[in-house]
């Protein structure tokens, strides 16, 4: 991950306020300045501009593909099409994951492997196409909301903090020898349709609804079992529900879209 974007960006608070110094490497292809302008001044904290030609990345269940198992525990192989459309994507993912265990197994150095579930929360970017955000923004500007297919694929939610609290974890409380994976996300499933009705609830939109063809691979249900996590991270399981961190990030973006969509 990158250091300017939502996540990297909510780990770099996390790991100043606890002490630790931190050197990053960005080329702000998917993360903003704004999001770690306040932390410049930081006396641990340094930044590099740089575009790194052989990425490492932190996993995301789209590993797991269009699941044929429901929920994903860490031991399930996945089902991705390796020709379909979102291919590079799923097998970018799965690729990551097993450079790591070659590394770890060749040079014996300390490696954690996480598999985040949809993670939403402030700092995310208008234009950066999730579908939180996505109807976050349609619905304070009034717009259509735009559901892929019929809207009854499900999804689980994780708000920002519950993934910085377990990749802590992850990092400080679990031995050298355990590489995981683990998946770090909120077990609660709902339908992208009860998302966006949630939405404009909360946001007191008069958006409409409409439907666009559901594209290729979709997959139709993701939840994690964070059995592991529970085991191995202390009991960690996620703390902030769907409806408050729906709250705090439509807080964030009525606060961009105050200021005509420019972040500070």
């Amino acid at each position: 991950m990158q250091p300017s974007d939502t996540i990297g960006s909510h780990l770099c608070e996390r790991l100043l306020a606890e002490g630790n110094d931190i050197i990053c490497i960005d080329n702000y292809f998917t993360g903003h300045k704004s999001n770690i302008r306040h932390l410049l001044s930081h006396p641990n904290f340094e930044i590099i501009r740089h575009d790194i030609v052989y990425p490492c990345m932190a996993e995301i269940e789209e590993i797991y593909g269009d699941p044929l198992i429901h929920p994903q525990r860490e031991d399930y192989w996945g089902h991705v099409n390796p020709l379909g459309i979102r291919s590079c994507y799923d097998e970018g993912k799965r690729c990551a994951e097993s450079l790591f265990m070659s590394y770890y197994r060749e040079h014996g150095i300390p490696v954690k492997i996480i598999r985040i579930f949809n993670t939403y929360g402030p700092k995310m970017d208008i234009n950066d196409g999730r579908v939180v955000s996505n109807f976050i923004v349609q619905a304070l500007r009034g717009d259509n909301i735009t559901i892929y297919g019929d809207g009854g694929q499900s999804r689980s939610f994780q708000y920002i903090d519950d993934l910085i609290e377990g990749m802590v974890r992850m990092m400080d409380d679990t031995p050298d020898d355990f590489t995981g994976p683990v998946n770090i996300g909120n077990p609660n499933e709902f339908t992208i349709a009860e998302l966006a009705r949630e939405v404009i609830s909360l946001t007191g939109s008069k958006s409409k609804i409409v439907h666009l063809p559901l594209p290729a691979d979709d997959p139709q249900q993701r939840q994690p079992d964070i059995s592991l996590a529970r085991n191995m991270l202390g009991g960690w399981e996620p703390r902030i529900q769907l409806r408050d961190g729906l709250l705090k990030t439509i807080a964030y973006f009525e606060e961009v879209l105050s200021r005509g969509g420019i972040r500070r």
